[in-house]
């Protein structure tokens, strides 16, 4: 089978990372893994409410920034100017981009298939941050990607022995591919980014889910998904504590992802970071 096919690549390119990352990029990788099952736990018993589930991930991820600065001085909230937040639009804009994509993209395919069907975000991080540093990476960074590249081809090979409901539909993988694009670019724009927040990443997580929840939030209205919401909470079939609970969850292990992917950029590189994510989230249990 596909998957089957992708576990040895998912091994070697656990163990290139192993041996050039720090610890600390492996473990925060790792929260990833429980966000899928749970976000597409969510997505399941809700599919009509996908930006409305994104918003309010969103909107918790800003209640803890602010709950954490009242219990420490250490979180500071920045002022929200207007001309911090123009040089700051490329960065939030790509951020929702994305998250809408990948949001779609984990509606329409099983969440085992989901990593796979994100699998050229790191091809892709080393493509832009090539074009926007003009510098070329090293021959082992284009080996590690060739074999991620393979893995991805190999996962989304069509397999006659998979039943129809198993394989991914076209849309789903352009989804993903979006989704992969844009992760990738707003990965390089974090780095170009920070000096406009102090270099403080809680400055910058902060700003990129306020305004991606501002942007998100008109989406909402036009796709029809408040009076959805409505109509499914006034429906004794549906059960929405799984949205409710899941949102929570998912918010708040949404929000230790963000911070933690922010710190790994700024300490490392977008590449690096991309590395320690995707050869840690396509593991397999040893």
């Amino acid at each position: 089978m596909n998957i089957i096919l992708t576990v040895p690549l998912g091994h070697i390119s656990r163990w290139c990372l192993c041996r050039c990352l720090p610890a600390r990029c492996i473990k925060a990788s790792r929260t990833d893994q429980i966000l899928s099952p749970s976000n597409k736990a969510v997505l399941n018993a809700a599919p009509d409410l996908p930006l409305l589930y994104l918003f309010n991930q969103l909107v918790i991820a800003v209640a803890l920034l602010h709950g954490a600065s009242f219990l420490t001085t250490r979180v500071q909230i920045p002022k929200l100017e207007v001309q911090t937040a123009k040089k700051l639009t490329p960065v939030v804009s790509v951020n929702i981009i994305g998250l809408i994509f990948n949001t779609l993209c984990l509606r329409g395919v099983e969440a085992s298939f989901f990593q796979i069907a994100r699998g050229l975000v790191l091809p892709l991080t080393i493509l832009v941050s090539c074009v926007h540093t003009h510098a070329r990476p090293s021959t082992r960074v284009f080996i590690a990607a060739g074999i991620v590249t393979v893995g991805f081809l190999t996962g989304i090979s069509p397999n006659k022995n998979l039943p129809v409901s198993a394989s991914p539909s076209v849309v789903s993988l352009i989804y993903g591919l979006l989704s992969s694009l844009f992760i990738a670019v707003h990965a390089v724009l974090i780095k170009a980014s920070l000096p406009h927040c102090n270099n403080s990443t809680i400055e910058l997580a902060y700003w990129t889910n306020l305004g991606s929840a501002v942007l998100v939030a008109p989406l909402i209205l036009f796709n029809g998904e408040v009076q959805a919401f409505i109509s499914q909470a006034g429906s004794a079939e549906w059960d929405g504590r799984t949205f409710v609970y899941g949102s929570l969850v998912t918010g708040v292990f949404g929000f230790l992802l963000c911070v933690a992917g922010l710190l790994s950029i700024k300490i490392t590189s977008p590449i690096t970071h991309m590395f320690s994510s995707v050869s840690i989230g396509s593991r397999v249990p040893s």
